[in-house]
């Protein structure tokens, strides 16, 4: 029987926070540094192998690490989800302040849009300062031309804002002010603002169907969309009954992502594959075992690469879940359809759509 087994690996990088008066924004600034992120790599026997298409020199890799920082932003795409891409920036504009910029119409960002992609901050939006409080929270204060946006891009923004912000270790949630005012609502449609936001609010929320919000649970879940540069991963907030036990909460993810896939996005997975056994949970491990069906072909044992990520994003966004392990009934040496061979391990994706850059 083939074990595969997925390490995940926090997109919340580890962080070390300086904290400057009166900087770049009239504020303090949170800024940060850490040793950039490789590239997703398949592990055996721990030596490491380069994906194809990512030859880089170690001199090439040097230089960039000295210079920039990996980041996401999130922007919105064609068909109006709010999406992570993982971009580099130069050292100078890492700090939660100046990642900000990079929302904004007609800031940095314009010149490495993918395609069908836009900012989701009106043009001219400032940073007037920001301020990090000792419980985490990081309040924005920005300037009037935050105000300018299309009423439909509300939620969005709020959206953008505190999963971009909470990419920092030091931040657990973000507060907004225009002025210097605190925000009760949004200016626009009046979307009330609660004084902390936090992820557990959700992303591209999807609430079709709910009737009794009691008896369900949120949880995000990754899925697919695709445009002219390619296929990126996009994260979508659901209710789902989650049940009462660690096998049931599992299970209700992975079925809905196999079965549940929203409206404007897509699946990699066979719509007959299915959990053979009752998820395990040990130590911070999910184990997993699906029949054949998972496999793109039984014959050459192969497993899309984008259904490992899907199950290792989603999974590790529940709480407690630290490890994938999955395991496929009946099969050995599986590779994954871009031609490595799966044995021991394989990481999770730190960078999430950072191909399009």
């Amino acid at each position: 029987m083939s074990k595969i087994k997925i390490t995940a690996v926090s997109t919340m990088l580890a962080t070390s926070m300086l904290l400057t008066g009166c900087g770049l924004f009239g504020g303090e600034d949170v800024a940060e540094e850490i040793d950039p992120p490789q590239d997703v790599e398949y592990t055996k026997d721990n030596q490491k192998i380069k994906e194809e298409g990512k030859e880089t020199t170690k001199e090439e890799k040097s230089k960039k690490a000295e210079e920039t920082l990996t980041r996401e932003v999130y922007l919105i795409d064609k068909n109006g989800f709010v999406v992570p891409q993982t971009i580099d920036v130069p050292k100078a504009d890492a700090a939660a302040a100046e990642i900000i910029e990079y929302l904004v119409v007609g800031g940095p960002i314009d010149q490495m849009l993918p395609n069908g992609f836009r900012a989701v901050l009106p043009a001219g939006t400032e940073v007037k300062s920001v301020n990090l409080k000792e419980n985490g929270t990081l309040v924005v204060d920005f300037s009037p031309e935050f105000k300018e946006y299309k009423a439909e891009d509300e939620s969005r923004i709020l959206q953008s804002l505190t999963w971009t912000l909470t990419q920092f270790d030091a931040v657990k949630n973000v507060q907004l002010q225009i002025n210097g005012y605190d925000q009760k609502e949004m200016p626009v449609n009046k979307t009330p603002i609660s004084e902390e936001l936090t992820r557990a609010d959700g992303i591209n929320m999807q609430t079709e169907g709910i009737t009794d919000m009691t008896s369900t649970s949120s949880a995000t879940l990754y899925y697919l969309s695709q445009n002219a540069d390619g296929t990126y991963y996009v994260p979508v907030t659901k209710r789902l009954d989650l049940g009462k036990t660690d096998e049931e909460r599992f299970t209700a993810v992975v079925d809905s992502l196999i079965n549940e896939v929203p409206k404007g996005l897509v699946g990699d997975f066979n719509n007959e594959a299915a959990l053979v056994a009752k998820p395990e949970y040990e130590d911070g491990t999910v184990t997993l075992t699906f029949n054949k069906a998972l496999l793109n072909s039984a014959e050459k044992s192969q497993l899309s690469k984008h259904v490992v990520d899907a199950l290792a994003l989603s999974l590790t966004e529940q709480k407690g879940v630290e490890n994938v392990s999955i395991e496929v009934k009946g099969q050995k040496n599986i590779t994954v359809d871009s031609g490595q061979k799966l044995t021991e391990e394989v990481s999770r994706p730190e960078n999430i759509n950072a191909e399009a850059f």
